[in-house]
């Protein structure tokens, strides 16, 4: 499946595309990513153990599972942390 660009380049929606991809550079390596998609689903079951209001908490976990699955931590960035191989360029 094709995608048709109705934008000619230069404009702001391709540039942040753009930015986008240099900014969201995988940063987690791989047992962090086992580690997180582990631990966040361990969270989240605890959302079908918790009685009352209280069970609305295990939603935290989709945090570690959706840094896990994605490979990039938001957290990681700011302080150039990776945990993954460096790239051999």
């Amino acid at each position: 499946m094709t995608q048709v660009m109705d934008r000619a380049p230069g404009t702001p929606m391709l540039e942040a595309s753009i930015l986008m991809g240099e900014i969201m550079e995988k940063n987690v390596g791989s047992v962090d990513r086992a580690i997180r998609i582990v631990a966040g689903l361990a969270i989240l079951s605890l959302f079908f153990v918790l009685d009352g209001p209280n069970h609305w908490f295990a939603l935290v976990g989709l945090v570690p599972l959706a840094t896990g699955l994605i490979g990039w931590c938001p957290a990681y960035a700011p302080f150039g942390i990776r945990t993954c191989k460096a790239h051999s360029s």
